[in-house]
């Protein structure tokens, strides 16, 4: 029987561009990698197959001759030949397909082979004012953490005493375990990926190295931050065991919500009432705005629920610089309530003397109303 071709055992056509390889390859190899197929010889065989079909079909050189005189042609070419002596091996090539899907994961092995573990990321909360966040602030923060052990200087070994290196790991802090064709690296299970031993820990920090303790640091509030947002100080987390590199500490800003001003971004939101007359008549109220001051805003005459008033530059830096953002001012007209019996006379003397133009809004809206049922009772 003849032996199947590279195209075949990949399942491709003859004209496949180097995407289509890679992606039949990628398909197929996952299926019968020997990790997914523990002991299984076929698949073993099956993946072995497929490494050589694309490891000759992806070169350019390899697949010209390939295509003109067969495995016979590579194999009369040389070692370099797939799966002569000097080949490319199944998992370099499985490797070299898949390592943009792992080179995330393959980068942070070779960060923690390079030196001792970082410590873990600190996060505080921290709330503030919006008074505070409009001109920012220094604050003083107490953080429970961990400092390096001042008897052993955060080595975790008793004075006079050294850490030993790791006999099984001969100090890398990982093992390596060979599985079918692969050979994977795994944290050092006596050291636990320190690379170190400690015979005699220290007696005042039981050989962690570190002792948890109480600081406080100084904090500086820009002007201008908003809800959610994070300030990261680097180096100032929890320190890595035995002399690692201390982490960050991040501290989540949430800002109160205010008694008066709503915020977006750096605009500020108000919400004023007005008496009615002084809606009718026109005339002015006062305010306070964010920055301690006050502000008058007059109010037209015939002012209505709902109307906006702009008041420019006075809303809340921005963290990044540039102008200030505005305050927006919406009123809402009050209608009085418990009046006395001379007050509702006067009210019922002002309703009397009222017409069409007084409410425009109301008496076109009823006029609507009207037309609707008169239209209503013409079809019935």
């Amino acid at each position: 029987m003849s032996e199947r071709s590279y195209y075949d055992v990949l399942g491709v056509a003859k004209d496949a561009d180097e995407k289509a390889l890679k992606s039949a390859f990628r398909k197929k190899a996952m299926e019968y990698h020997p990790d997914r197929n523990p002991g299984c010889t076929v698949s073993e065989g099956k993946f072995k197959e497929l490494s050589e079909a694309y490891e000759t079909l992806n070169d350019p050189q390899k697949r010209a001759i390939y295509d003109r005189f067969g495995k016979a042609g590579l194999n009369g070419g040389g070692p370099g030949g797939p799966g002569g002596p000097g080949g490319a091996r199944p998992e370099d090539v499985f490797r070299d397909v898949f390592g943009d899907v792992f080179s995330e994961f393959f980068g942070a092995q070779r960060q923690a082979r390079g030196g001792p573990a970082r410590g873990a990321d600190l996060r505080y909360d921290y709330e503030v004012t919006l008074e505070d966040a409009y001109v920012g602030k220094q604050a003083d923060i107490t953080v429970p953490a961990t400092e390096k052990c001042d008897v052993c200087s955060g080595s975790g070994a008793e004075p006079g005493t050294q850490p030993e290196t790791c006999t099984t790991c001969s100090g890398h802090g990982r093992v390596r375990v060979s599985q079918g064709f692969f050979t994977m690296e795994r944290t050092c299970g006596r050291c636990q990926g320190t690379g170190q031993i400690i015979k005699k820990p220290c007696r005042n920090c039981g050989g962690r190295g570190a002792l948890r303790r109480e600081r406080t640091l100084q904090v500086n509030i820009p002007a201008g931050i908003e809800d959610g947002q994070r300030i990261r100080l680097s180096g100032e987390g929890e320190p890595g065991p035995r002399n690692g590199p201390k982490g960050d500490l991040y501290i989540f800003v949430s800002v109160k919500e205010h008694d008066i001003f709503e915020r977006d971004g750096q605009t500020l939101y108000a919400r004023a009432p007005v008496p009615m007359a002084t809606a009718a008549l026109g005339g002015e109220i006062e305010l306070p705005t964010i920055d301690g001051g006050r502000t008058r805003i007059l109010i037209p005459e015939g002012a209505q629920t709902g109307k906006r008033m702009r008041l420019k530059g006075k809303g809340m830096p921005s963290i990044r610089g540039g102008p200030q953002g505005d305050l927006f001012v919406e009123l809402f007209v009050e209608t009085p309530r418990e009046l006395t019996p001379r007050q509702k006379e006067l009210l019922r003397e002002f309703s009397a003397e009222c017409c069409e133009k007084c409410h425009p809004e109301s008496q076109g809206f009823f006029n609507r109303v009207k037309k609707f049922f008169d239209q209503e009772d013409t079809r019935t």
